[in-house]
């Protein structure tokens, strides 16, 4: 490789008992997109946080254009020319996108702050790489996709030449992340180096030119794109051969949940419009749609945490008044929240904590948490649903994305629910882990449990689902059986177009 712009070596990073990356070295030459690729877990944030300045490594060095970087100086990378995209942006939503990207940029000591040249310098950097905003948007009233464009061009404002993504697609649509890649093959055309943190294989194939690969903290393997194959990197990634659940055929039971006619509005907008739905014992109903239709607020609804505006909600063959959050949790309805970070765990909170979070009055004694009980109810879900990175008495923030969604995954399903409500459960989740949780769904569904499987994953749904409907404009679809129905069908059911639909969207 010509032109070195980046050279790790030997790099070693320990979290107490966890060796996190095992003596990695990795290089990147200009204009080049290299892929770092692993299952959750395997170390490649920690990698990329060690190059940033976040963490110290243990051991070996960084150095940018020649030049080594002193360890643990963010500010230092910086200079040299190192931006990066984190996964959760670190934006505020009630600045403009000028004063974001603007923020940090000057001395706290200066007597005002060149807001002119500030905006000049930011259109020619949106113009020169197709990244499209308004400077003078608030950032809060901003889609997903845009919200990393200004993340982006943070980065390219402070003059970076290399480019670190942390899983720059988690929280985009296909149409988003393919725009995105589209930028970023423009931006390696004019001589910027990436590095693109993922474990989708697809992006990875179509967007990269080199692909190294950690498991377990240690570099595995390192392939030229053409020289590989996807089956080849799914089993390099986790050490064995990956293969899908299959859904077998079955016969559900009796209706467990109903709806009728439910319609919630909210700030004089009705989120959902007259849905109805039937979902039964043994049986797994897909709800499928675009971001933004619906889905969020079917899953309040289900969890109790809000209320209906009109319609019935017909709970074991009982109706009433709402379902609230006791209701839920007595009924033996599990949840699986779309935001397992914001609605599933609470970060500082050890893993037992949260593993007992939502059914503590089973693991109380005269008013305070049982922690010998809970610890060992921990245990049977780490064991039981192999959750890695931690004890029962680490933070839960120390665990990767899958470990966490399999931790709550397996505080739902140990005790075997009537009810399970999945809200997105592979997002963002490795090849490995998303054949497991989708195993661990299919088991539920063989055991008796009614699922509800709300997913924007045309493939998820179609591989999990016994019937599925559409949700658009806070609408439902008329169900149809997964057999009946293919990609396309479901595609244009998604847009709106089926028998009834005229006012869906």
């Amino acid at each position: 490789m010509t032109d070195i712009v980046l050279d790790i070596r030997n790099v070693s990073k320990r979290f107490g008992d966890n060796l996190a990356n095992d003596d990695i070295s990795l290089s990147l030459g200009k204009g080049e997109i290299a892929a770092l690729l692993g299952e959750n877990g395997a170390g490649k944030t920690t990698l990329m946080s060690i190059l940033f300045g976040h963490y110290v490594p243990d051991t070996g060095s960084v150095s940018v254009m020649g030049q080594t970087l002193p360890p643990g100086k963010p500010r230092a990378a910086i200079r040299a020319g190192v931006g990066m995209v984190h996964q959760h942006f670190s934006l505020a939503p009630n600045l403009t996108v000028l004063e974001n990207v603007m923020t940090g940029t000057e001395s706290l000591w200066s007597f005002g702050s060149n807001v002119s040249a500030g905006r000049k310098k930011l259109i020619e950097i949106s113009q020169r790489f197709g990244l499209k905003v308004d400077p003078d948007a608030r950032l809060g009233d901003l889609s997903v996709g845009e919200q990393q464009r200004v993340e982006i061009l943070k980065a390219l404002y402070n003059d970076a030449r290399i480019l670190v993504l942390d899983e720059p697609t988690a929280v985009l649509t296909k149409l988003e992340a393919e725009t995105l890649f589209s930028t970023l093959k423009d931006m390696a055309r004019q001589g910027l180096s990436l590095i693109f943190i993922s474990h989708k294989l697809d992006e990875v194939m179509a967007t990269a030119d080199r692909i190294v690969v950690l498991r377990g903290g240690r570099q595995v393997a390192e392939r030229k794109v053409g020289d590989t194959s996807k089956a080849e990197l799914a089993e390099l990634m986790v050490g064995r051969k990956v293969t899908r659940p299959v859904r077998e055929a079955s016969t559900p039971g009796e209706v467990v949940l109903e709806a009728a006619g439910i319609t919630v509005r909210s700030g004089g907008v009705d989120r959902l419009k007259a849905i109805d739905f039937r979902l039964r014992a043994g049986e797994v109903l897909g709800i499928i749609g675009v971001s933004g239709n619906g889905q969020a607020v079917l899953a309040q609804l289900l969890s109790g945490t809000i209320g209906r505006s009109a319609g019935d909600l017909v709970l074991f063959g009982k109706g009433g008044g709402d379902l609230t959050v006791a209701d839920a949790v007595s009924s033996g309805i599990g949840r699986i929240p779309e935001d397992r970070n914001r609605d599933g765990a609470i970060g500082e909170m050890a893993i037992w904590e949260n593993a007992v979070l939502e059914r503590l009055p089973e693991f109380s004694k005269g008013g305070l948490v049982d922690r010998k009980a809970g610890i060992a109810f921990a245990t049977r879900i780490i064991e039981g649903f192999d959750v890695r990175g931690g004890s029962p008495t680490s933070r839960i923030r120390l665990l990767s994305g899958g470990n966490m969604q399999k931790l709550i995954l397996g505080r739902n399903l140990i005790e075997h629910p009537k009810i399970l409500l999945a809200a997105q459960p592979a997002r963002g989740l490795d090849e490995g882990a998303v054949a497991a949780v989708h195993e661990r769904i299919l088991e539920a569904r063989k055991a008796g449990t009614a699922v509800l499987l709300i997913s924007e994953d045309l493939d998820e749904v179609m591989a999990l689902a016994d019937r599925i409907q559409a949700i658009v404009g806070g609408r439902l679809s008329p169900s149809v059986n997964a057999e009946d129905v293919d990609a396309q069908r479901l595609g244009l059911m998604m847009a709106g177009e089926w028998e009834g639909a005229t006012d869906a969207v």
